[in-house]
């Protein structure tokens, strides 16, 4: 068995839901949905965890979440802060948040030096999806990848959400382009750009597989970035723009995988009983014990 870690960006402040929704309880014991993400991974074979957080809530999450599972796979702690800038630069005042999911991931560079997947702290992505990804690296060592979900799996029924949706050419992704207010209607998914959608076509959910080559991108684009939007208050380095300009410019391919789960997460505090919901049939199908850890 090949290596391959997971690196869990839950360093954002959950400022839609109105507060930290990483920490917020979903399981009958408990259980976070990062805590069924993290079940999901050891069950398909990765071999370490990587958390990216806030320094200021370290001694919180730890207690509440990863302390559970210290002994069942390696766990590393990296911090995404705003003042982690190239040499030269430094955070305009008055901005408050870090640099986006680009950022996020080019913190943890120190703690990888195998193949990687990335996901998103507060998003449920199902055994299927992790299973599918973890095997992918056992035979494909050097090459990105991302496994995609159906957009109506991905809605939450309490207001707009934004995906990445996506053009596939022969099994690789050829564009992903952030599309906001993503809500299902009587006649498919409107979004905000008026295009009505059918509801079956590809997303992104930041479900992602890399090599750490990645972050030798991640540092070069950065600088570029931070030269034409460091100065914004509100700007963002995000993942799916740095890979669209490494598939434009043909330095690298992302092998599409496809996944049947249905997402479901905490964007909006509404969404957490339905959350719930959905965990417990998992448990009734046998899918997770009522208890994960201990």
């Amino acid at each position: 068995m090949r290596d391959i870690s997971l690196l869990i960006m839950a360093a954002g402040m959950g400022s839609r839901y109105g507060g930290l929704k990483q920490l917020d309880q979903v399981g009958p014991n408990g259980e976070t949905i990062i805590d069924y993400s993290v079940y999901d991974a050891i069950k398909a074979g990765f071999t370490k965890i990587v958390f990216i957080i806030r320094d200021d809530f370290e001694s919180q999450f730890k207690s509440q979440i990863t302390n559970k599972y210290l002994d069942l796979i390696d766990l590393e702690f990296a911090y995404q802060d705003i003042n982690y800038l190239p040499s030269g630069f430094s955070p305009p005042n008055n901005r408050e948040k870090p640099w986006g999911t680009g950022h996020a991931i080019l913190s943890a560079k120190t703690y990888i030096n195998e193949p990687f997947v990335v996901i998103n702290g507060d998003d449920f992505y199902g055994r299927e999806s992790f299973k599918t990804i973890a095997d992918y690296y056992q035979t494909e060592e050097n090459h990105f990848s991302m496994v995609t979900f159906r957009l109506e799996n991905t809605l939450s029924i309490f207001g707009g959400v934004t995906r990445g949706l996506c053009t596939i050419i022969d099994e690789k992704l050829n564009t992903v382009v952030e599309t906001s207010n993503l809500e299902k209607n009587n006649n498919g998914v409107s979004s905000d750009n008026g295009e009505l959608l059918k509801g079956d076509e590809p997303v992104s959910m930041n479900m992602w597989g890399f090599t750490p080559i990645l972050f030798d991108y991640l540092e070069e684009k950065f600088i570029n970035f931070l030269k034409e939007e460091g100065s914004e208050l509100k700007s963002e380095y995000l993942i799916p723009s740095v890979i669209n300009d490494l598939i434009q410019a043909g330095d690298e391919s992302v092998h599409i995988l496809n996944s049947s789960e249905s997402w479901f997460g905490v964007t909006y505090k509404e969404d957490k009983p339905y959350v719930v919901g959905e965990i417990q049939k998992l448990i009734e199908k046998g899918v997770y014990p009522k208890k994960l850890f201990g």
